[in-house]
């Protein structure tokens, strides 16, 4: 139950990020999704506390560790033997109890949405809210719109990143699965070493990463 909750992250595959130029940020510069793209640049490190949930109502809670582009880690709580990683090239899942570990390409996951601070929003992603209080955007491939949907919710607060501070984010997959990500604890652009996304393979001795 608990591993296919945590594999909900990871389901939904986006496309890779087209190039930008430099008119079409221009053009952008004033829309909610130009917002988002600053606040990603801003943005090298973060850390927050997270709730998972799904739709069974279990939750799930832990520590999240960004560092852009393309490094997360997922830490659950005491009790809980997953462990999700992005080294910058893939997103590994680790299931201790079962010794078990699964990758997918950053480019493949919904994730890649937050993790890489320099593609065309404007290709996969739509506003789906923005008003004085809070920015949504929903975004998925729509050469493959059957893969699933992110929606990611920024609230706007003026002394966050371009002014936004990313709340959480939920992902709906092609089994119609839907995973929900509350964070908390926000704080940008702190100290982040690169092993913070190692990790420890349990098929074999040492750190992986």
């Amino acid at each position: 139950m608990k591993r296919l909750a945590t594999l909900s992250l990871l389901a939904a595959p986006l496309a890779a990020a087209a190039f930008i130029a430099p008119a079409a940020v221009s053009a952008q510069a004033a829309s909610p999704l130009a917002q988002v793209s600053a606040h990603l640049r801003a943005v090298d490190t973060m850390t927050a506390d997270f709730a998972q949930s799904g739709r069974g109502g279990q939750t799930l809670t832990g520590t999240l560790t960004l560092k852009r582009p393309g490094k997360v880690r997922f830490q659950y709580q005491k009790g809980v033997p997953l462990l999700i990683v992005g080294d910058g090239k893939a997103l590994t899942m680790i299931d201790y109890q079962v010794k078990q570990v699964s990758r997918w390409p950053i480019g493949n996951s919904p994730l890649s949405v937050l993790l890489n601070p320099n593609q065309d929003l404007a290709r996969v992603a739509r506003v789906v809210r923005n008003d004085a209080q809070t920015l949504l955007i929903s975004a998925r491939d729509p050469k493959r719109p059957e893969f699933g949907t992110i929606t990611i919710a920024f609230a706007k607060v003026p002394s966050a990143p371009a002014g936004l501070m990313l709340q959480g984010w939920n992902m709906v997959d092609a089994q119609n699965k839907r995973s929900n990500i509350t964070l908390s604890n926000q704080r940008f652009n702190v100290a982040v070493a690169d092993t913070a996304f190692r990790y420890v393979d349990p098929r074999k001795r040492g750190p992986r990463g």
